[in-house]
């Protein structure tokens, strides 16, 4: 049997009908064809999913897409505006804070989501609030200077 979802997804009303046990990674990148949320080890270790609802970090494989019924949903691609890449993003990319690319999404959505909580953070908190993402190519130190990057560049 399957439900009617309606959400807004990156600023946009969508809706979609669900089975009950579809999880929201899989209808973001299903239905809504928003594939830059990786699904990774869908048992909520690696972070590759993270997306945010009503602007709380989620892991979108342990979420499922009726629980997202009526809420506010940003993915990686909702955080660029008209073309221009988020901050966050073009300090991953300026300071090759990635390597095959497959956490990149969910790092960065963590680093957003931590930087708009606290746009000062020392670099002690940046590692704690991102120790729930794994990076297989071991990129953390590129990771943790880009975070470091906007945070001094939004004190300027």
């Amino acid at each position: 049997m399957k439900t009617t979802v309606s959400l807004t997804v990156n600023g946009e009303a969508c809706e979609g009908d669900v089975e009950s046990r579809t999880l929201l990674v899989h209808f973001l990148r299903e239905q809504l064809g928003l594939t830059g949320t990786h699904v990774g080890c869908v048992v909520g270790e690696c972070g590759a999913c993270s997306v945010l609802v009503d602007g709380t970090l989620v892991k979108s494989c342990l979420m499922l897409a009726v629980q997202a019924h009526e809420r506010d949903v940003t993915t990686i691609e909702g955080l660029a505006t008209d073309g221009t890449l988020h901050p966050v993003q073009e300090a991953f990319v300026n300071g090759f804070a990635l390597q095959c690319g497959f956490c990149t999404p969910g790092f960065v959505m963590a680093a957003h989501a931590l930087l708009t909580r606290n746009p000062d953070p020392t670099e002690e908190e940046i590692r704690h609030d991102l120790s729930s993402n794994l990076c297989m190519c071991t990129g953390y130190v590129q990771i943790v200077e880009a975070v470091k990057h906007v945070a001094e560049r939004r004190r300027q």
